[in-house]
């Protein structure tokens, strides 16, 4: 796995077309040992999990560990995060992510790129956020409109043993497209790709960099095939003269970019096994999946010019797999040795965690009556619940209709007043709204397979602005908002991630032109829906007889 790549300093000089050679910082014949370490899509785990996986206290024990090995044998350590710190634990959101972000600052990490994700909230508390964090927020391609200037610094300079590397932040244009519109009134996303051209040629020109990186978060698609998503890194390295930078620290994809091949990831990487990171036009692209499961470690050496990945793992932090023995026992076991918890970082954010769960108990809303979620009505019939679930979806998608596996809700909400709490029980699992864009016929093909899962089991259906009549495996009557479909029309239906992905047998969405992950976690989108519409009235989501079967 070794690959020289021209440093950034001589290629883009070629590249760009830039007076003269550039003043070096490093020293001939000298030897640099860099370590680059990196996570990504956080999304709020700064505790670990239930199975004592991942969190932040057990990441801190192992990036110092790395710090300590690099540090005795001559190197230096760089950390850096590929974005999306907020949304997706409870006990985070409700404290608009303080936790992780003290906690982060506890590890070390020295840049973040600012992800999707970060524009949940008002720019408010992203600005609080930034306070909080004693590491820069980066992005060169997010500008406020009404003046024309960047939001974030475009990059920063690090220094380690008299080498000088700068790390440029670079943002998914999709943002504008997957986050709430209200936040976005004078912000404008600039393609990441024509804003990191101008940031190299002004580096080159002005700071003189041994290396540049591109702390990312866009997303690592295979080959460049983006789909309906903005495009991703391979897109921006291809882009770009060969080896303009040394290395793509990303996100946003939330994959573990360990290839078998050119152009081909590797499906269900296995914890603690070998990752060769991406390599496109002389460009290392490296992603850590997501949560703090694993912390990515680039060894690099850098000599008279010339950059050489010398090694490359993901390191798992206390993932485990489930055991089950003959007997029908069941155990989770890890896949490599346990990394303990820092104790100075877990009396940090332990009380944090206990804050956490007691705003889960705070009312958010309320409702007149019970809206059913009991598995022996959601999995048979149409429910107020479903209705309710689903009409959360619809107001965040911008959606025509929505569909989702009746099994996806665990319980009822009883009338009264309503808490996070009883929300997450109701979706427990964490999945993520997601919604297709697509033609009256393929709306047509795929509620006519929907319509066939069968009563009783988790995949029946719930639906929302739909109605027709179904028989002999055929839909007769089909309406979508109460209007004949039209085979031409365009339609955006709303679902989660586990349909769209062929979950219960439903017809795969994810691969097909159209689809957009929106990274909104199911619980959270019907948190802020009772919020917004509460005291509800059960009545209002009775189904009615809007879907039948003969």
């Amino acid at each position: 796995m070794t690959l020289l790549i021209r440093g950034a300093a001589l290629a883009l000089m070629a590249a760009f077309a830039l007076a003269s050679q550039p003043a070096r910082a490093y020293e001939k014949d000298k030897t640099y040992k860099l370590t680059i370490l990196h996570t990504n899509d956080h999304h709020g785990h700064f505790w670990r999990s239930e199975y004592g996986e991942y969190g932040l206290a057990a990441q801190k024990t192992l990036v110092e560990a790395v710090r300590q090995q690099v540090a005795a044998e001559g190197g230096s350590v760089l950390l850096l995060s590929g974005g999306d710190v907020n949304t997706g634990v409870p006990e985070s959101d409700l404290q608009d992510a303080e936790p992780d972000f003290r906690g982060m600052n506890l590890i070390g990490y020295d840049a973040m790129a600012v992800g999707n994700h970060e524009f949940d909230n008002p720019l408010s508390v992203l600005r609080q956020q930034e306070k909080w964090a004693k590491f820069p927020f980066l992005s060169a391609n997010i500008y406020q409109k009404s003046s024309g200037e960047r939001l974030f610094k475009p990059w920063a300079i690090f220094k380690r043993q008299g080498l000088k590397i700068a790390v440029i932040g670079l943002t998914t244009d999709d943002t504008a497209k997957i986050g709430n519109p209200e936040y976005f009134t004078d912000i404008e996303f600039r393609p990441p790709a024509g804003e990191a051209k101008l940031v190299i040629q002004e580096l080159q020109g002005n700071e003189k960099p041994d290396l540049i990186i591109a702390a990312t978060h866009m997303g690592h698609y295979d080959d460049g095939r983006h789909g309906s998503n903005a495009p991703g890194d391979v897109e921006l390295a291809r882009s770009l003269p060969a080896g303009a930078l040394a290395m793509i620290v990303g996100g946003h994809s939330q994959d573990p970019v360990c290839m078998t091949g050119d152009n081909k990831k590797q499906v269900d990487y296995v914890p603690g096994t070998p990752c060769a990171p991406d390599k496109q036009n002389g460009i290392w692209i490296v992603q850590a999946h997501e949560w703090g499961k694993y912390v990515g470690r680039a060894d690099v050496e850098f000599r008279n010019g010339e950059m050489k990945l010398v090694n490359y793992r993901l390191i798992p932090v206390n993932l485990k797999r489930k055991m089950t023995w003959e007997d029908g026992k069941s155990e989770r076991v890890l896949y490599t040795p346990e990394i303990a918890q820092d104790p100075q970082l877990l009396s940090l954010l332990t009380p944090f965690h206990n804050k956490g769960k007691a705003q889960l108990e705070v009312k958010i809303g309320a409702v007149d009556q019970r809206l059913e979620g009991d598995r022996s009505r959601v999995r048979f019939e149409q429910t107020n619940l479903g209705q309710l679930i689903l009409a959360a979806q619809i107001a965040r998608t911008g959606a025509d209709f929505a569909v989702m596996s009746g099994g996806g809700i665990r319980d009822a909400i009883e009338a009264g007043d309503i808490s996070y709490k009883s929300v997450l029980k109701v979706q427990p699992f964490g999945n993520v709204v997601v919604y297709a864009d697509m033609s009256g016929q393929a709306v047509v093909d795929y509620l006519t397979a929907v319509a066939q899962m069968k009563p009783g089991s988790g995949a029946y259906p719930q639906f929302a602005n739909v109605s027709f009549v179904a028989s002999n495996g055929r839909l007769s009557e089909l309406k979508i908002k109460g209007e004949p479909i039209e085979a031409n029309k365009t339609y955006r239906m709303a679902t989660l991630n586990f349909n769209a992905v062929g979950g219960d047998g439903y017809p795969r969405l994810d691969d097909k032109p159209g689809y957009v992950n929106t990274g909104f976690i199911d619980a959270e989108v019907l948190k802020e829906y009772i919020q917004q519409h509460s005291p509800l009235e059960a009545s209002a989501y009775e189904p009615g007889n809007a879907v039948s079967w003969r």
